[in-house]
């Protein structure tokens, strides 16, 4: 019996004692309850890219349904904005008529989270990458350059919310992720 409370005890501290080190998740600050989705600054060529990214940003937040969200950054505690840098199409693979089949499309953003109560830039996060091989909508499973953009920026869309939600190292930037001192 007495070795039955030892082995019950030593099963008990080693449960206990024996917990997974992780790092601790990044959180908004708890005074920030109401969130926004600034428009997005547009440095390409092709048109309506921000206001596709600024939709699909607020709509990954609307679905998520911690934070209230509201239309404008006034009226907001913090927000989320940024800027499309580059959109990139690139053919990666050709037919025997020498006509593309395969595509590569790269959308680049840089993006930072301002903290409206308290005037300050909370994070930001440089060369925000995403990228998407698809055929061309000439082959079985294809699809279109509008199509692939739309996918695209979904894409992009949920990589800015997790970013957001779950702080630095949940996506993959090209450059270093760092919190601006002030």
């Amino acid at each position: 019996m007495f070795r039955i409370v030892v082995l019950l005890i030593v099963a008990l501290m080693m449960f206990t004692g024996c917990e997974t080190l992780q790092p601790s998740v990044q959180v908004l600050p708890p005074h920030i309850r109401k969130l926004a989705v600034e428009s997005f600054a547009n440095r390409t060529a092709i048109a309506g890219l921000e206001d596709r990214l600024r939709m699909d940003t607020f709509n990954e937040f609307l679905r998520d349904g911690r934070f209230a969200m509201v239309s404008s950054p006034d009226d907001a505690d913090g927000y989320v904005t940024g800027e499309i840098l580059y959109y990139i199409l690139q053919p990666t693979q050709y037919g025997s008529a020498n006509e593309p089949q395969q595509f590569k499309l790269r959308l680049i953003v840089n993006l930072y989270f301002v903290d409206r109560v308290n005037n300050v830039t909370l994070w930001q996060e440089r060369n925000l990458e995403e990228v998407l091989f698809f055929a061309a909508a000439t082959l079985p499973g294809g699809r279109s350059e509008e199509d692939a953009r739309n996918v695209a920026l979904a894409n992009l869309a949920r990589k800015i919310y997790i970013r957001t939600i779950e702080g630095f190292g949940s996506v993959t930037g090209t450059s270093e992720k760092k919190v601006p001192q002030h």
